[in-house]
């Protein structure tokens, strides 16, 4: 398995793998997927755009993560900005980069890709904090929950509810610059592979 860095092309060329692992990451309907392959597309333009990507040695997509620099304007951003006071809302939102997506296929889970993604991506990102939302769960059985926790997120909503989806969301932040204990864990550019 191999971690590289994906550049918006990169990502855009493997979109149909893309979608497929958010899918079984996420367990989401198919129309589901069909509307977020569009956003997919739209978020690769945005400042501050980092992706990564694990690869297996024949080139199939394990699992990536991307993100950028959340503004005004930006749905997710606005909805986590009017829930949010002024104090947080500074704290919080002045200079952050939303990790927007970062999913492993179910096969691959419990083998550290996500560690290693999420690392990279964090290593890579501007900003001075950095916040993403989950769905509640259980924090001891989760593995997404225990992810970030070791990586020292902490609470900033919880038992959020976006529009159009029923599940609570947890919001979660820390502050950037991510010190990286382990060099082996950064991220090598390198081709998205077909």
């Amino acid at each position: 398995m191999r971690l590289v860095r994906w550049t918006p092309d990169d990502l855009v060329r493997r979109l149909d793998d893309v979608v497929a692992v958010y899918g079984e990451a996420m367990n989401y309907r198919a129309d589901l997927l069909e509307a977020r392959r569009g956003y997919i597309a739209t978020h690769v333009r945005r400042p501050g755009f980092r992706a990564v990507a694990s690869l297996t040695t024949d080139g199939r997509l394990a699992g990536f993560g991307y993100g950028y620099l959340g503004a005004p304007g930006q749905w997710w951003h606005d909805q986590v900005h009017r829930a949010l006071d002024p104090e947080a809302r500074r704290r919080w939102l002045t200079d952050c980069f939303e990790v927007v997506e970062l999913h492993v296929r179910p096969p691959a889970q419990g083998h550290g890709l996500g560690t290693r993604q999420l690392t990279a991506l964090l290593t890579l990102a501007e900003g001075t904090t950095t916040l993403l939302s989950t769905p509640e769960a259980d924090e001891q059985t989760s593995r997404a929950w225990r992810l970030y926790r070791r990586f020292g997120f902490v609470d900033v909503l919880r038992h959020f509810h976006f529009p159009g989806d029923e599940r609570p969301f947890g919001v979660l932040g820390r502050d950037l610059p991510l010190a990286v204990a382990d060099p082996a864990a950064t991220v090598r550019s390198g081709p998205a592979a077909p």
